[in-house]
């Protein structure tokens, strides 16, 4: 049986889709790119408006500035690098300082209290001292003038410093062998007395190093002209 309605209606389907079909390519990609304009274009201004809103937090943020503590006036400074000689020394009592406290954990698991004592006390000493020997040396500050030994150490302040000199005189090789001949840089209080010579040629800073016992000398000089002003 024919129902005109229902071929009314398929025909209309039937003539919708040819049109389609037949729409250019140009067209539908001209459509295409309308929506896609359209959708940047709102989503444009989201984006400007959110960006000054990231960047407000790190507006106020402080900022922070790196401080070389080696440059802080107030500290105790050399005006030198310690020599290799003095390095490897320090190194060779962080050997045995490093079995003694590995002596010290193994008696102190076996029950062994007093000789844990013994072992920690000693390497305790050799820690001391390493640190001692690598600080050994002139450093300067704004309280003044340091000489520092193994085992004591002068402080002179600025009122009561007077001339830095390198004097020709006999002196220690490494500090502790045989006398030679050398240079030796010495510090003369204000009334003229002359303290121990510290730093020398021949030490363990220097030796065989003559451009830099120079360049320690015009450094030690430069720090103590700029401190004491």
């Amino acid at each position: 049986m024919h129902l005109p309605f229902l071929t009314a209606d398929r025909d209309g389907e039937d003539l919708a889709r040819p049109a389609a079909a037949d729409r250019p390519a140009s067209d539908k990609s001209t459509t295409d790119k309308s929506t896609t304009d359209n959708r940047i274009d709102s989503s444009a201004p989201a984006t400007n408006s959110a960006a000054p809103d990231a960047a407000s937090p790190s507006a106020g943020a402080p900022e922070h500035r790196y401080e070389d503590l080696y440059e802080d006036r107030r500290r105790w400074r050399r005006p030198y690098q310690p020599g290799p000689l003095r390095v490897g020394g320090a190194a060779l009592l962080l050997l045995p300082a490093a079995g003694l406290m590995l002596a010290t954990l193994i008696s102190a698991l076996a029950g062994a209290l007093i000789v844990a004592a013994v072992c920690l006390v000693l390497a305790a000493v050799l820690l001391t001292l390493a640190v001692r020997l690598v600080r050994a040396g002139i450093s300067v500050g704004a309280g003044g003038l340091r000489q520092q030994r193994l085992l004591s150490a002068t402080t002179l302040p600025w009122a009561e410093v007077g001339d830095i000199r390198v004097v020709p005189q006999p002196v220690r090789r490494l500090g502790v062998l045989r006398t030679v001949e050398g240079q030796a840089l010495v510090v003369h209080r204000a009334q003229g007395e002359a303290l121990p010579a510290l730093v020398s040629d021949q030490g363990a800073d220097f030796l065989g190093r003559p451009q830099a016992f120079a360049a320690a000398v015009a450094a030690t000089r430069a720090w103590t002209a700029e401190l004491r002003g």
